[in-house]
């Protein structure tokens, strides 16, 4: 029976397809795993590294921790409060901590940061704070100092928007350890910047920075406790948590009292603008307009206040200086203007409660994580909040652009950002699970296929063999031919999705009580089984008890078949040899690894029957074969 797998890796109309019987099939499928073998061990490299080493054993049950905790000025959420125990855990533990928090924005992942930071501070390591943008460091900075203001906990930021002597004087502080939190961009990855006890490594929102500093990142994770915020992981981080190899926590129960973002698909309507703008103001809240075009900007600004002549607008970009923009995200914060018309500038971090509609033109231009962060940027109060996604008509957008259109539309409900990652894994493929490439071996065989080969390379690898290049999955498993058709028919089922479904469910099955339940729940869902699906269902019970006995093929024709054995079975040798002697015109040796059998087998039901017993015979310790006989 051949393994059928779902695809994922390109988009449909790029996704590679290969002719039935030929070559390219076989020359993709034998580049990727030689890819796998590579991947494999430099994983195998890394981890073992990570064991190898001795962290430090962080201890979280101390009463300042159980003070901080309680201090929270909110109920943490069970998933929240889930992910901090997994946190903690993991600091308890001696080996190093990589793990992803994926919680939607607003739901609290910056709180289970700051209990991480805290226990790492109470212990004696310094906190590095990762974050992608200078106005997210400031915010962060902020949250963080009124979040441990009443404890003796130094915390300092290193952006543009401090002065060089500022820097200078931070810099020497967190060489001597004076500084115990440290918030920053990519700056703090900088070699003038020396800790003294750095132990924990937080990374805000890991999509944002480039392939060069996700390297260093990756060094860094053999030697510290790793700890990522995303609300949407890129496809390469949740592919790597998905295979085992990152641990991930998931917060996907929002705070009480929040609502899901209402979000419309519209092109370009002024009469649209002006009424989602003036339904805002009205209730005394503010608007985000996201214009992504510095240089039009100005006549956009015009063109907002000829519509919403009451509307007080003001522009930010990353162009403008240090302190002129930091005095606009202050004056937008204290509600001292009531549209702020901005670049993808505010993607991160800003938390402004009382916004709570967001346009965004041109919202095909930018990519599905990236949408989703952007809307997050209204409804963090227990206000409805709506997002406008202005777009051109759809016969000049791309069919990705449109895809992506489709997925941020169909997620707004809260909790949507793992939602969107897998919809993102389908769209822009997996990526590679290490390096910077975002194509390559997945893209060409697909995510499912590439996770089963790195998989049973990285086994194969740890058990100290070699990885078996010439194997597909499901040539591993014994291959069982009785000359029927086994399948589940049209007739009996015709949703096809559901058919492949129970295909790869069967074909998934480790036990004969796995295969039981199933039968169990198919009757019960679809009647009884046709004749071809409980043939599918003995050949696969056959394919359990083979591989369990070292037998790599078994066939059954009307007068007779064979077994074939691998190199070293789980059989007795002695056991084959007794039904040779005992039954020579039923049984012979054909080759060091084959057992023959002669006998009229006129139906499928009875070739399935007479291996059973076969299988019954050569995997029975207590029995003696020589005596029962088969005929």
């Amino acid at each position: 029976m051949q393994l059928i797998g779902r695809y994922s890796g390109a988009s449909p109309e790029s996704a590679p397809l290969h002719r039935l019987g030929g070559e390219q099939w076989q020359k993709a499928r034998r580049k990727a795993l030689e890819r796998v073998r590579d991947v494999a061990a430099e994983l195998l490299d890394i981890y073992a590294k990570r064991a190898a080493r001795v962290g430090h054993q962080h201890d979280a049950d101390t009463l300042d921790y159980r003070q901080f905790a309680a201090s929270f000025p909110f109920e943490e959420t069970p998933d929240q409060e889930t992910a901090i125990l997994d946190v903690i855990r993991d600091m308890a533990s001696p080996k190093p901590m990589d793990r992803v928090i994926c919680g939607d924005v607003g739901f609290g992942k910056t709180e289970v940061a700051m209990r991480a930071a805290f226990v790492a501070v109470q212990n004696g390591r310094q906190v590095a704070v990762l974050v992608p943008t200078t106005l997210l460091a400031q915010q962060h900075f902020q949250n963080f100092r009124d979040r441990y203001a009443d404890w003796p906990i130094r915390v300092e930021t290193l952006s543009r928007f401090v002065a060089k002597k500022d820097q200078d004087r931070v810099l020497r502080a967190v060489a001597e350890g004076q500084v115990d939190v440290l918030i920053g961009t990519h700056k703090i990855l900088q070699k003038d910047v020396s800790f003294k006890h750095l132990g924990l490594v937080i990374v805000d929102e890991e999509q944002r920075f480039g392939v060069t500093q996700k390297e260093h990142f990756k060094k860094l994770r053999s030697e510290l406790d790793f700890l990522t915020l995303t609300a949407t992981p890129i496809p390469r981080t949740l592919n790597l948590a998905m295979s085992g190899l990152r641990d991930i926590s998931i917060i996907a129960t929002p705070p009480p009292n929040r609502h899901a973002i209402k979000t419309f698909v519209s092109e370009w309507d002024g009469a649209l603008v002006e009424e989602a703008i003036l339904r805002e103001i009205k209730r005394g809240g503010q608007v985000y307009f996201l214009h992504n075009k510095i240089e039009t900007m100005e006549k956009m600004a015009r063109e907002i206040q000829q519509l919403v002549p009451n509307a007080r607008v003001r522009i930010a970009h990353g162009q403008m200086a240090e302190r002129d923009l930091e005095q606009i995200m202050l004056d937008f914060y204290h509600q001292r203007f009531n549209l702020l018309l901005c670049t993808t500038i505010i993607e991160s971090g800003i938390d402004v409660p009382t916004a709570n509609t967001i346009i965004i033109n041109r919202a095909d231009l930018l990519g599905l994580s990236q949408l989703h962060q952007i809307r997050g940027r209204v409804g963090r109060s227990h206000h409805r909040a709506y997002a406008y996604l202005i777009v051109p008509p759809k016969s000049l957008m791309t069919s990705d652009a449109s895809k992506r259109l489709e997925a941020i539309e169909a997620s707004g409900a809260l909790g949507a950002g793992f939602m969107l990652s897998s919809h993102d894994l389908e769209i822009r493929g997996a990526g590679e699970l290490l390096g910077d490439e975002q194509s390559g071996q997945i893209q060409e065989i697909g995510l499912s296929l590439y996770t089963d080969l790195l998989d049973r390379a990285v086994k194969a690898l740890q058990s100290g063999q070699k990885p078996e290049i010439d194997l597909m999955p499901h040539e591993v498993g014994p291959e069982i031919d009785v000359r029927s058709s086994a399948l589940i028919p049209e007739d009996y089922l015709p949703d096809v999705h559901t058919r492949l479904v129970l295909y790869k469910r069967v074909a998934n099955a480790q036990t004969e009580e796995d295969l039981r339940a199933l039968q169990v729940e198919m009757i019960d869902r679809f009647g009884l089984l046709p004749p071809a699906t409980k043939i599918l269902f003995a050949i696969t019970g056959l394919k359990i008890s083979a591989e369990r006995l070292g037998i790599r093929k078994m066939e059954a024709g009307a007068t007779g078949g064979r077994l074939v054995f691998h190199p070293k079975p789980n059989v007795d040798p002695l056991k084959i040899i007794t039904l040779i002697q005992t039954q020579p015109s039923i049984y012979k040796l054909d080759g060091p690894e084959r057992l023959r059998f002669t006998c009229p087998l006129e139906t499928p039901e009875l070739r399935i029957e007479y291996l059973e017993h076969l299988i019954e015979l050569l995997g029975d310790t207590a029995a003696d074969p020589s005596s029962k006989t088969l005929s």
